[in-house]
């Protein structure tokens, strides 16, 4: 279903995210996956969306250079905006319990940022979504972190996990973009290559 002019392209997804790998295979899309480390350091100045853009691109630019001609990178970063700060990873079991009493009784906005880059160009790509959570009981942000170990994510925690089904009680926007990847607008933009 999607384009056939993407045969014409090899499509790489530069993420260790299971779950952005698995939106690919979801997606029926013939891609590899290549990675490279890097440092995920971005200016202090930067709000919200200039976050997720800056760090998509460097991931991106980590690549100069090393693409086919007929290879189309995919990058992204996905950050939990909340308080005019971003949430990033938890460093560990206490960072986890606090962010998470943060998110309670709260409105956040998760926000990824996508890259799709070429050796003759760079597009970026951005969606928002809002996650309103209820009053979170410390013994259920206890259960939850113990349980799932949620410190491989933005925010520590994965909405399609128990504490998304018991905790959040409203979604304004894309819920695949809230796992990490805008599906919609990934798919819209592979289908529209020439």
């Amino acid at each position: 279903m999607l384009n056939p002019n993407l045969k014409k392209y090899q499509l790489i997804l530069a993420s260790g995210s299971p779950r952005r790998q698995q939106f690919f295979k979801d997606l029926e899309l013939d891609f590899e996956i290549r990675l490279k480390e890097i440092e995920e350091v971005f200016p202090p100045e930067l709000k919200g969306s200039e976050i997720t853009n800056y760090l998509a691109e460097l991931k991106a630019s980590a690549f100069d250079g090393t693409l086919s001609d007929n290879e189309i990178l995919v990058t992204s970063d996905t950050i939990v905006w909340h308080n005019n700060k971003a949430l990033g990873k938890p460093k560990d079991k206490e960072d986890a319990f606090q962010i998470l009493k943060s998110l309670s009784n709260n409105t956040h906005e998760v926000i990824t940022s996508v890259c799709f880059k070429t050796n003759s160009k760079t597009d970026l790509l951005c969606e928002t979504t809002k996650v309103t959570f209820n009053e979170l009981s410390d013994e259920a942000i206890n259960y939850y972190i113990d349980t799932y170990k949620p410190f491989d994510k933005a925010g520590a925690y994965g909405i399609q996990e128990w504490i998304g089904f018991i905790g959040v009680s409203k979604i304004e926007g894309s819920y695949p973009n809230v796992m990490g990847l805008p599906v919609n607008k990934v798919y819209e933009y592979l289908s529209n290559l020439e």
